[in-house]
């Protein structure tokens, strides 16, 4: 286990969460659909019908400063998106 590295809570997908019933997640790179869906049903007690996973690479960035040319990179991630079965909800904000 630990596959999941953490759930993705954004404005974009919260709109989807509430008219599609799909969750996001970002999860490890060597993460399988099998293992992503055994893992969520496992820690959110939910039935999973379909997993979609997209593969995101880093990007370089630069900004200039008061100190200089700053330059650096933003992470590489995996995401998943998943749809869970009709009436099952994951609620993210239950341990707050």
């Amino acid at each position: 286990m630990g596959y999941i590295i953490k759930p993705l809570v954004t404005e974009k997908m919260t709109n989807i969460t509430e008219k599609q019933n799909k969750f996001g997640f970002i999860v490890r790179p060597e993460a399988n659909k099998i293992e992503i869906k055994n893992e969520v049903e496992a820690l959110y007690n939910v039935t999973v019908v379909h997993i979609t996973t997209c593969r995101y690479a880093g990007k370089n960035k630069s900004r200039y400063t008061k100190a200089g040319l700053l330059q650096g990179r933003t992470n590489a991630f995996k995401k998943a998106i998943v749809t869970l079965k009709e009436g099952d909800v994951i609620d993210f904000y239950s341990n707050i």
